[in-house]
């Protein structure tokens, strides 16, 4: 589990991947958090490592958690499989209502292409991400999880370039 000494509140960004759009039915994979902690460290919980008491381990300390459209996915879906409403613990701002104000339009991806903010992975999208987790879980493919991983860790690093540019 990860642990840390936070002794400052700082910002954070959330983003989360899974096997699916309902939390009904779907399953969390991986919660990935970009910490603006002085370190800018990436903290990555994946499968098994995903419960409550982690992720509010790591959230511990911050002040505001950035998210892209996460106040209608990304928290609704943690706070049915773990059962905790993050805006309980810090106040969320949702990016993508900032981007809708400057009629900026669409995913992440596409808000990032009409910004130019740069990719590394340009071919990997949602569902691909299933594709991944799959080839991970069932056929032990260590490179789709660091596909993945990478995917996930660019989202995040990416949220914190957003907010930057819109000044959020």
């Amino acid at each position: 589990m990860y642990n840390m000494k936070k002794t400052q509140e700082y910002a954070a960004y959330l983003d989360i991947e899974t096997t699916g759009l309902s939390a009904d039915f779907a399953e969390l994979t991986v919660i990935g958090i970009h910490l603006e902690n002085g370190c800018d460290e990436v903290v990555q919980l994946i499968g098994d490592e995903i419960s409550g008491a982690s992720l509010l381990e790591v959230i511990k300390g911050v002040h505001t958690l950035y998210t892209y459209n996460g106040s209608r996915f990304d928290l609704p879906f943690i706070k049915q499989k773990l059962r905790i409403d993050l805006n309980d613990y810090c106040p969320h701002k949702d990016l993508m209502y900032s981007c809708w104000q400057r009629n900026l339009k669409g995913g992440l991806k596409s808000v990032e292409r009409q910004l130019g903010i740069e990719r590394k992975l340009t071919g990997v999208d949602g569902w691909m991400a299933v594709r991944l987790w799959h080839d991970y879980s069932l056929n032990g493919c260590a490179a789709s999880l660091d596909t993945l991983l990478e995917y996930n860790r660019e989202d995040v690093l990416n949220l914190k370039k957003l907010r930057e540019m819109l000044k959020a």
